[in-house]
């Protein structure tokens, strides 16, 4: 059971119950789907970063998903910022629809439709927010 009504906050709570970590769960996922991942971060030393950024990552999901205090701007500021380093932006909107993946792997049953629905127009909300961001350097270049 579930103490959110929230269909996201509900898909991260019964993932707890269930893991104590995404974090290997979400690495593993976009290496798998994306090889040209691995390159991006240091093969030792890595994993706090991986860490920080999924944790940084599901407190931008869960507050644009929900009350929109103001951490869902992470989004707009990451875009940027992961652009320095040269992620493409496709593949910046793709790590959260591989953490989606994961959450969908992990409660197998427990994925109800109103979950995926949920998660569906998140993802479809964070790609307009990149887009938007893509536009705006666009028209200051």
């Amino acid at each position: 059971m579930t103490s959110s009504s929230n269909p996201i906050e509900q898909s991260f709570e019964l993932a707890a119950a269930r893991c104590d970590d995404l974090t290997p769960l979400v690495y593993q996922h976009l290496h798998r789907a994306y090889p040209e991942t691995r390159a991006m971060f240091r093969t030792e030393g890595s994993e706090p970063v991986k860490g920080s950024m999924l944790q940084l990552a599901i407190e931008a999901i869960l507050d644009f998903a929900g009350e929109r205090r103001g951490h869902f701007r992470l989004i707009e500021s990451e875009v940027s910022s992961h652009d320095a380093y040269g992620t493409p932006r496709e593949l910046f909107v793709a790590f959260f629809a591989v953490i989606a993946d994961c959450l969908r792997e992990l409660l197998g049953e427990q994925w109800s439709a109103e979950i995926d629905a949920a998660w569906h127009k998140l993802l479809r909300d964070i790609e307009a927010i990149v887009l938007q961001q893509k536009h705006l350097v666009d028209e200051r270049a």
